[in-house]
């Protein structure tokens, strides 16, 4: 083999190579666009993760904690409110109790009388 033709093997061998490393370049760019694609949905993503965070912290906490408050004040208001009724129905029962001894007492007197 002549050295003209060594060269010319050389000569395609670094050729094959110049394109092999043309296409892995086009490759890295279309993996760089789409880890700068990956980047920008993650900062959207985290985005979202805070402005819902500062929801759940802002609002929806306060809310929820307004809304037991409410509960906490109708339960309350309920158990007065039962309370007075059971006052109530021990105070009917102490009448009928009282007016059933008042009929007797009565009767007593008639048959006494």
């Amino acid at each position: 083999m002549t050295d003209s033709e060594k060269l010319d093997l050389i000569l395609s061998e670094i050729q094959g190579m110049k394109s092999e490393m043309q296409g892995m370049k086009s490759e890295m760019q279309g993996i760089k666009a789409e880890v700068q694609e990956l980047k920008q949905r993650t900062a959207n993503i985290e985005n979202k993760v805070t402005n819902i965070d500062l929801t759940l912290e802002n609002e929806i906490r306060v809310n929820i904690q307004r809304v037991a408050e409410g509960h906490l004040d109708l339960s309350r208001n309920l158990h007065e409110a039962l309370r007075i009724d059971n006052e109530k129905e021990m105070l009917s029962i102490r009448v009928n109790v009282l007016e059933t001894e008042l009929r007797r007492i009565k009767e007593r007197i008639e048959s006494i009388a």
